[in-house]
């Protein structure tokens, strides 16, 4: 069927906005974070299970394949499609629990990490912690048998798994919890319950075969179906149900499932152990398995090396010797006598193994999240090293307790062997599990021949001469399928292709991920990774950035952003005279490249080695803007003090007209010029702030001579429109209570001489006019060192865009201080606090989050208020500055789930005035200034 048929008969299914045929929607969302590529001839976004049902029936009607995937973050393969994409959208993003936190029910579209959040006020958690929790989604945890660190094989998805609501390849739908469910689909569905119980039989009474799936499942091992159900399990819905975890959606669609949780022990210690060689390490295994030990993470020194110059990184990673590994222990519990008890035992039973240090348990939390901050940017980081162009492969094998010391000497062995002796080594020591990474050149045969007989060797090694798991918990996909039968033999290998086609007698869901008769299909449709622009070439596609970025249900995400990007400079590169049809649509594609980029950073934060995709938008915007954009950003730098003024004056008046006729009618005659003016003219709302008072001094001194000093720099921003808006009770601006608030402590206050004039240069920046920027930045500076006296006196901002930009830029020297972190730091002591009898919502921004201001901003609220709420699922807010004004698209959709999580919210506050308008808008309740907050809940100490 032909794309364009195809669309219109998938629109005839699905609204529009859910299907998405166009070049580049296909390219982007077609990606996973796996080392293949295939484009589909369409992705469609689901949002309920009826919606699910119908694209299946559709799909088994015409014969067309269909893949599903939620977060992308899978490795081997198994998310992608040349047939039909079906994502799961965020109706699937809910959940429920139970049994005060025991079990919980969750969507398949929510992530691990959401889940985590959820459960925490019950002191609970998900039993599997995969490296991706942040993005990775339930659905995909299911189907991957994901684990990761935390507790192996006991609490994983097979083993804390209660219930599932299952969508299978005919359209029915199968509720495991519920008695009428489980017996109309057992009534309905003869055959394949007979074929189930057959397989059943023929496993159990197979002595053979039996103990070989017995033994194999003592190992983490995802390489092929979870046969162990047709053991563990006699009941057929038990055995369909078990069957679905690790499935890799070959089988059926899970739409939501009930987890029996994990208790989450509120005292955590961890220890950084080293040791002179991986042996050494090995021989841990078998003592830590009788501690209470929450994870055991296994790193080596080419693991450790990749991490090591990164900030933050712990300084004796750097002098650690050659051949050196590391060892990562977690335990918990719910005391601390048996936390030290605990930390006691594991000293003991490893004091006989031989290391580099001392065995030396933490509590601190710095030094906590320090430690596994090595360990969790490990693949990442170690995939960000490799030459360019080349691909990043992650294997994921699995070994016996008794035999891991010699089988990782066996692997590296293998390594420096084929020529990837620079290969990084991690994993999950208690699990005998271990990660390595190997980075071809796909684009030169010679290299994809030589991984190829790599690949051939590893599973010899691993399956035949160490009886090991090919894959262990990041599924099979189509890298393993064709060594499925390897590890398993034709006995088994044959019950799994009966399970199969007793699910899927179409072969229509996935196919060739799993299950797989080409031998050669893990060497085929390799993802090639140009060079394309220095900020970006590090990027593995992983997905990690995606969760926090504002656009992600409206436009593109960064990861998305980045393969347009790249796949444009490909064939630019490529010198191909016929453009593809995505340089066609180069001239539209600014609108979900460019123009609904936030450039707020987050996704550098999410990004296991930085990347900023912002950072990327920025340079482009800088390369399009032209002589008359350069002229126009020249006289607004030259006229800051008028432009501001100006503001100040136009500002009030749509508010003076929104009294008289209605904000409601002013409101709808400024949308209708928005959208006469197509995005040209911004658009106005009531909660548009109203101009700032000009602060006509530059020195407000203290009653006390002695007095300390500080440095009060108004962003250009607050000048202009830091006044209140509607909603507001306040009269007074942003200056005005930041001056109420400064002299109640007792402070002596010093405003920069030509501060009409000043600004930091992020307006410019983030548009891409750097010359202007640098102009105003100078400017800034140099007021700046002189008001401060060359830095010995604080200096405060009331914006915390604005402030993190003037430390990227400014002088060292200089003290900068956000206004929240101020208060904190220099006020609380000063001033009486009187705690307000409200329940106040607070936002961190962006730029106080890359600041690391989340706690201060919590400190400084719950000393003025008696409930503070911090909304789940909230990042970027996306107004960007002025972006909101000409695309509250992206503001809106940034924040769908805010009113939700703020119900009980009368107020709302944060520390940047453009951020506030955006919340107002989406919330129902007015976002101020934390000044305002302050002030009203502070009086000076007598």
């Amino acid at each position: 069927m032909e794309v364009k048929q195809l669309r219109n008969r998938l629109l005839q299914l699905l609204p529009q906005d859910q299907v998405f045929t166009d070049e580049l929607s296909r390219l982007v969302k077609g990606t996973d974070a796996g080392l293949y590529r295939l484009i589909p001839k369409a992705v469609v976004r689901v949002n309920s299970e009826d919606e699910v049902i119908r694209l299946l029936e559709f799909c088994r009607t015409e014969n067309m394949p269909v893949t599903f995937k939620a977060a992308g973050t899978s490795l081997s393969g198994q998310t992608i499609s040349d047939s039909i994409l079906m994502e799961a959208g965020n109706g699937f993003e809910f959940s429920t629990i139970t049994d005060e936190g025991a079990t919980a029910t969750f969507g398949c579209a929510l992530t691990g990490a959401a889940a985590n959040r959820i459960l925490m006020r019950y002191k609970r958690k998900l039993g599997p912690k995969p490296a991706s929790i942040n993005s990775a989604k339930i659905g995909g945890i299911i189907a991957n048998n994901a684990s990761g660190s935390s507790y192996g094989i006991r609490y994983n998805s097979y083993n804390t798994i209660r219930s599932m609501r299952i969508i299978f390849a005919d359209g029915s739908l199968l509720d495991t919890a519920d008695k009428e469910s489980c017996r109309a689909f057992i009534a309905d569905h003869p055959q394949l319950i007979a074929e189930i119980e057959q397989l059943h039989k023929e496993t159990v009474n197979n002595e053979a075969i039996r103990e070989k799936i017995t033994s194999k499942f003592q190992l983490k091992n995802t390489c092929g179906y979870g046969v162990n159900s047709l053991i563990d399990f006699s009941d057929p819905i038990q055995i369909i149900q078990h069957l679905m975890i690790g499935s890799e959606g070959t089988l059926g669609f899970v739409s939501q499932a009930t987890f029996e949780t994990v208790h989450d022990a509120p005292l955590k210690a961890t220890a950084m152990i080293y040791f002179s060689n991986l042996h050494d390490v090995s021989n841990t295994i078998i003592p830590l398995r009788s501690c209470q030990v929450s994870a055991a993470e296994l790193m080596d020194r080419n693991a450790l090396r990749a991490v090591e110059d990164q900030e933050g990184m712990p300084e004796e990673l750097r002098s650690l010797p050659e051949g050196a590994a590391a060892l990562l222990i977690d335990t918990s519990a719910d005391d601390e006598g048996t936390l030290l008890a605990q930390m006691a035992e594991i000293e003991e039973k490893l004091a006989h193994i031989d290391t580099l240090t001392p065995i030396r348990f933490t509590t601190d939390k710095h030094l906590y999240n320090l430690y596994w901050n090595v360990r969790n940017g490990l693949f990442t980081s170690a995939a960000a090293t490799r030459p360019p162009r080349t691909a990043s492969i992650i294997e994921d094998i699995a070994f016996r307790a008794e035999s891991l010391g010699d089988a990782l000497t066996d692997v590296r062995e293998l390594l420096v062997r084929t020529g990837y002796g620079n290969a990084v080594m991690w994993g999950h020591l208690l699990d005998g599990n271990v990660h390595f990474t190997v980075f071809p050149d796909i684009n030169v045969p010679e290299e994809v021949e030589k991984y190829a007989v790599f690949m051939q060797e590893l599973c010899e090694l691993v399956a035949v001469k160490h009886n090991g798991s090919l894959k262990a918990e990041h599924g099979t996909g189509r890298n393993m399928a064709p060594f499925v039968e390897k590890e398993w033999g034709g006995g088994v290998y044959g019950l799994m292709k009966r399970i199969k086609k007793a699910f899927d007698p179409r072969n229509i869901l996935n196919p060739g991920v799993l299950i797989n008769d080409d031998h050669e299909i893990f060497i085929k449709n390799l993802k090639r990774i140009p060079e394309a622009n220095p900020i970006i070439d590090k990027c593995i596609e992983c997905g990690f950035c995606e969760v926090s970025c504002p656009s992600k249900n409206l436009t593109l995400t960064p990861r998305q952003r980045i393969i347009a990007y790249r796949h444009l400079s490909e064939q630019a590169v490529s010198g191909n005279k016929k453009k593809s049809p995505v340089q066609e649509q180069l001239r539209d594609i600014s609108y979900p490249m460019e123009e609904t980029c936030a450039t707020d950073g987050l996704c550098g934060i999410a990004c296991p080695v930085g990347i900023d995709t912002g950072k990327l938008i920025k340079e482009l915007r800088w390369q399009q803007n032209n002589r008359l954009a350069n002229r126009v950003a020249d006289t607004i730098a030259d006229n800051m003090a008028g432009m501001t003024s100006l503001l100040r004056r136009l500002l009030p008046i749509p508010h003076y007209i929104g009294k008289s006729v209605g904000y409601r009618t002013m409101e709808s005659v400024t949308k209708g010029l928005y959208r006469l003016g197509d995005g040209a003219f911004p658009l106005w709302t009531r909660h548009t702030p109203s101009g700032s008072k000009k602060i006509k001094r530059n020195i407000f001194p203290a009653t006390n001579p002695d007095a300390p000093m500080v440095v009060y720099f108004p962003a250009c921003i607050t000048r202009a429109m830091g006044g209140p808006s509607s909603g507001y009770e306040e009269k007074e601006d942003i200056p005005q209570k930041m001056l109420s608030v400064l002299k109640k402590a007792g402070y002596a206050v010093i405003i920069p001489e030509g501060k009409d004039d000043l600004c930091c240069g992020m307006a410019f920046s983030s548009k891409g006019f750097r010359k202007q920027a640098q102009k105003k930045e100078n400017e800034l500076n140099e007021a700046l060192l002189k008001a401060s006296r060359n830095g010995e006196l604080p200096i405060v901002c009331d914006m915390s865009p604005c402030l993190l930009h003037m430390r990227e830029t400014l002088d060292k020297r200089l003290r900068l201080y956000d206004q929240v972190e101020f208060i904190h730091d220099f006020l609380l002591d000063r001033l009486q606090f009187t705690l307000q009898p409200i329940s106040i919502a607070i936002h961190t921004t962006c730029s106080s989050t890359k600041m690391h201001l989340e706690e201060k901003l919590r400190a400084v609220a719950s000393r003025c208020a008696e409930k503070v709420i911090i909304p789940e699922n909230i990042n970027c807010c996306g107004w960007a500055g002025d972006r909101g004004f000409f695309y509250p698209e992206l503001n809106n959709s940034a924040l769908a789930p805010l009113r939700q999580g703020i119900r009980d919210a009368t107020e709302g506050y944060s520390n940047s005035r453009t951020c506030e308008i955006g919340l107002s808008i989406n919330s129902g309740i007015s976002y101020k200034s934390m000044i305002y907050l302050v002030d009203k809940a502070s009086s000076g100490k007598s």
